[in-house]
């Protein structure tokens, strides 16, 4: 947003599930899914959000994180940044729940030719084609602009391909790659790491403060490097610098979860994460809450010049630290509450899961189609962010069912 886990994890909407489907973590892909989509689209009504330039070759590019710019609304900053600090994290995390059941099952090179099929190959055509349909409507709202003509003219001179969301799935195909290759140099080190985690169903909070203390030490350092909100990018290739160690640490601590079993440690459905949902959602609120604040004391104070400065600055420190904190908190809240109220079967929620990764793959367009079409509606910016999610989550689950039936695209979405 893994999202690619859903697919091979997941059963065919043709196929009746394995008894060993677990329902709670299949449904939390899902959830993912949705909440990447609604974050997309609460984007065009971000407070952040800059106007469209009047060129896509413009120095600064911020259309590539807003491809479409309606109104301005508090309630979407606060929404897109409460995602922003965790979703990505989380969705690294259910990737790797899934990595060690498959690398045992597979063998090394079976599952890389897997993950080449159903991540690598994939890539390739949304970025390549579906993210240009998706940026088209920025163009769009440029006045005096010149049609496809003039898009395609401005595009293949960026001297990069932003190949929007799915930037996830090669970054995840490196982070498969890397557990290949320690798989081949120690076999067992999956289920040793997973015995680290096996007291979680007791203890989650000694899981939780052990993941805020090494994200922390990853997190703090690339910030402070590279800053918040820095990209790297070759091509088609693109990452957050600041984010991509803390991402290979919840990829890293989903696996050693995993190897230790999907219905006990931390995952156990009877287990104290689960049970106690209500104060992880209150610490994740807290967390959020806290970091919010200094945030806001942060942006508003002078930017230091040096590293040592940022180091000796008190609310900078507290930021990144919250950061963190947060980060996880989100992430735990998420998980007990899916695997508390998410373990009964649903027929809907099945066949979202069942589709979900190829949702991810396929609804960027609709969504800047959608908030492109709404423009000048006069509707509250609340209702248009609803009919834009629920619609690009509508049509790009009809789009996947109906590509579904095509065997070749079956085994891959």
């Amino acid at each position: 947003m893994s999202m690619t886990s859903v697919a091979s994890t997941l059963p065919p909407a043709s196929h009746s599930t394995p008894p060993t489907y677990n329902c709670a973590l299949g449904y939390l892909k899902a959830c993912i899914i949705a909440l990447v989509v609604a974050h997309h689209a609460s984007l065009a009504y971000h407070p952040s959000a800059a106007p469209i330039p009047a060129s896509l070759l413009s120095p600064i590019r911020w259309w590539q994180a807003y491809p479409v710019v309606d109104a301005h609304a508090a309630w979407a900053g606060v929404f897109a940044t409460v995602n922003d600090i965790f979703f990505m994290a989380l969705m690294f995390f259910v990737s790797g729940l899934f990595v060690w059941r498959s690398l045992t099952r597979k063998g090394a090179g079976g599952y890389m030719r897997d993950r080449l099929l159903r991540i690598g190959l994939p890539f390739i055509p949304v970025a390549i084609i579906l993210a240009p349909l998706s940026y088209y409507p920025t163009y769009l709202q440029i006045p005096g602009h010149d049609g496809l003509g003039g898009f395609l003219y401005q595009w293949v001179r960026l001297g990069t391909w932003s190949a929007g969301p799915v930037w996830f799935l090669w970054v995840l195909l490196v982070f498969d790659l890397l557990a290949v290759c320690a798989y081949k140099i120690a076999p067992k080190w999956g289920p040793r790491l997973g015995r680290i985690t096996r007291g979680a169903s007791q203890r989650p909070a000694i899981l939780f403060l052990c993941l805020v203390a090494v994200s922390a030490l990853v997190y703090a350092p690339m910030t402070l490097a590279f800053g918040p909100f820095s990209w790297a990018a070759w091509g088609l290739f693109t990452f957050q610098k600041s984010r991509i160690l803390l991402y290979f640490l919840f990829f890293v601590t989903g696996i050693a979860i995993g190897a230790w079993g999907l219905d006990r440690g931390l995952l156990a459905p009877t287990g104290k994460l689960a049970r106690r949902w209500p104060l992880w959602v209150a610490a994740a609120t807290v967390a959020f809450l806290a970091y919010a604040k200094v945030a806001a004391m942060v942006y508003s104070a002078p930017i230091p010049h040096t590293w040592h400065e940022a180091v000796l600055s008190g609310p900078i420190l507290l930021y990144l630290l919250l950061f963190t904190v947060s980060c996880a908190a989100s992430s735990c809240a998420s998980l007990a509450v899916c695997l508390r109220f998410l373990a009964a079967r649903s027929r809907v929620l099945d066949s979202l899961a069942a589709n979900s990764y190829g949702i991810f793959l396929t609804h960027y367009p609709f969504v800047s189609w959608l908030g492109l079409a709404l423009l000048g509606v006069f509707l509250p910016t609340f209702a248009k962010f609803l009919l834009v999610t629920a619609g690009s989550i509508a049509l790009s689950w009809l789009a996947v069912i109906a590509l579904r039936r095509i065997p070749a695209l079956a085994r891959i979405i």
